[in-house]
């Protein structure tokens, strides 16, 4: 069904659980990755983005890395933007690499934070009219919880057969 995703990241906890979930989705479907970050510019920074070049560049060979330790085909790259051009920029790299899907984090906004957010996801949806998959929100998990990530993506794909009872 799949053959090229477009995971798009940024640093939080929701792009860790995106690459996961897109690593898996990848592998399922022997699909290939490409990772996409956009560094936004500084509200007032002239010019300043929120990351260095070589903070962006390892933030997306570490994904990289991730990806293809998992024996998932994966390339990325990374533009400039302000936070008004994120959604934009994610659907244009996705027209462009010809991606089925696009992979998105996905963070709980509670209280203020909600009123706050960018809400990409939601921009991102309007502007394309490919399937914006959304990644599960990483959990708050009580200390003897002990699923990780990983193993909740896993479990996401794992295939099941069922054996009707006599």
């Amino acid at each position: 069904m799949f053959t090229r995703l477009l995971l798009a990241i940024d640093d939080s906890p929701g792009s860790d659980v995106a690459t996961l979930f897109a690593g898996a989705l990848a592998r399922h479907h022997r699909a290939s990755v490409h990772v996409f970050h956009v560094n936004e510019y500084q509200v007032g920074g002239r010019g300043v983005t929120l990351r260095t070049h070589t903070e962006t560049t390892d933030l997306l060979t570490r994904t990289v890395q991730q990806l293809r330790d998992a024996g998932v085909r994966a390339t990325g790259s990374s533009v400039r933007g302000s936070y008004r051009d994120v959604a934009g920029r994610i659907a244009t790299a996705a027209q462009e690499r010809l991606a089925d899907a696009i992979v998105l984090g996905s963070e709980r906004h509670r209280r203020l934070g909600r009123h706050f957010s960018p809400n990409v996801r939601a921009r991102t949806i309007v502007l394309t009219s490919l399937p914006v998959i959304t990644a599960p929100s990483p959990l708050d998990m009580s200390r003897g919880a002990e699923l990780t990530a990983e193993e909740a993506a896993r479990l996401q794909f794992t295939t099941h057969t069922m054996v009707p009872s006599p």
